[in-house]
C-alpha cells in the first residue's frame, strides 16, 4: 500500500483520457467519525467539490454506505448522484432504483434480535440500537472500554443461534456490529453492479474507476476492483488491506477529490 500523494504525478497521467467513475463512503471518507451517527457532516469545502464533480461531465459519482439509503441522501444532499445505502442493499438516483428483496422472515428475526439486545443490554452505558430497516446496528463507541469485552460477547450471544442457521449474516465495523439479511451481496457487488451499467452507458469508452473508503465493509470493494481500477483506503497505512493506495484522513481525502475535479478528468 502507497501513499497516494507519493504517486500522485504518474497517478495522474493514468487518468488521462478516461470517464472517471468514483465511488465514496461516506463516515471517515467524506465526514470524520462521529460519537454519534447523526453527528457526523461534511466540511463544507468537500461538499462543495462533490456539487462540482457531480456536475462535470467526465465524472460519474456514487456515495456508497452502510446508514440507510434515506440518511445518506439527506447527509449528502448533493443532486446528480447515485446514493447506495445499507452496503448497497438499496440504490437510487439518476434513474435507477433497485433494492435486493428481504423477506418477511428476516424482518421478523430482526425484532427478535432488536427485542433480545434490549433486555440483555438495558444496564449497559454507551451502546445504541439503530434500526436502520434492512440493518441493524448495534454502535458501542461511547461505551466505557472496560465494558468492550462484555459488549462483544453480548453481541455474539445473541445473533449466533440466528447466524447459525442462516436467517442472517452479521459484520463488524469501527465500533459497530451489524446483522445484515443473508444474501450474497455487500457494497463490493452493488460497486461492479454499477460499474457494469456504467460502462455500458459510456459506449466504449475507457473508464477508470476509483474507490475510497476507511473500514472493514470496504474491503470487499478493493477485492473486487484488484486490478480493474484505483483503490484508496483512509487512515494509517495498513499490511493486510487489499487497497493499492492510502490518504491519512478525511481531509486528505477532501484536497484529493479537489485535485481530481480540478484536473477534470478525461471526456466530454
Amino acid at each position: 500500500m502507497e501513499y497516494l500523494f507519493d504517486s500522485w504525478d504518474k497517478l495522474k497521467k493514468d487518468l488521462d483520457d478516461k470517464a472517471i467513475v468514483l465511488f465514496l463512503d461516506f463516515d471517515g471518507t467524506l465526514a470524520p467519525i462521529a460519537d454519534t451517527p447523526e453527528k457526523a457532516v461534511i466540511p463544507p469545502e468537500t461538499k462543495a467539490v462533490l456539487r462540482k464533480i457531480s456536475e462535470n461531465s467526465s465524472f460519474r459519482l456514487a456515495i456508497i454506505s452502510g446508514r440507510k439509503l434515506s440518511d445518506i441522501k439527506r447527509m449528502v444532499g448533493v443532486k446528480g448522484v447515485i446514493y447506495c445505502g445499507s452496503h448497497g442493499l438499496e440504490i437510487e438516483g439518476l434513474k435507477i432504483k433497485h433494492t435486493v428483496y428481504i423477506s418477511q422472515q428476516y424482518r421478523a428475526t430482526l425484532d427478535k434480535i432488536k427485542q433480545a439486545f434490549r433486555e440483555k443490554g438495558c444496564g449497559i452505558k454507551g451502546i445504541r440500537l439503530e434500526d436502520k430497516g434492512l440493518i441493524l446496528s448495534f454502535h458501542y463507541r461511547l461505551s466505557d472500554k472496560k465494558d468492550v469485552h462484555f459488549i462483544r460477547d453480548l453481541f455474539s450471544e445473541v445473533v449466533s443461534s440466528f447466524a447459525q442457521k442462516n436467517e442472517i449474516k452479521t459484520i463488524a465495523g469501527k465500533m459497530v456490529f451489524e446483522v445484515m439479511p443473508p444474501v450474497n451481496w455487500d457494497k463490493g457487488k452493488a460497486v461492479l453492479w454499477l460499474l457494469a451499467r456504467w460502462r455500458f452507458a459510456l459506449a466504449g469508452r475507457r473508464v477508470m474507476p476509483i474507490y475510497i473508503g476507511d473500514d472493514i465493509t470496504d474491503e470487499d470493494v478493493f477485492k473486487a476492483l484488484r486490478k480493474k481500477g484505483m483503490t484508496i483506503f483512509v487512515g494509517q497505512r495498513l499490511s493486510d488491506s487489499s487497497a493499492q493506495y492510502y490518504l491519512r484522513n478525511h481531509e486528505e481525502v477532501g484536497k484529493f477529490l479537489k485535485e481530481l475535479q480540478e484536473k477534470n478528468g478525461g471526456f466530454n
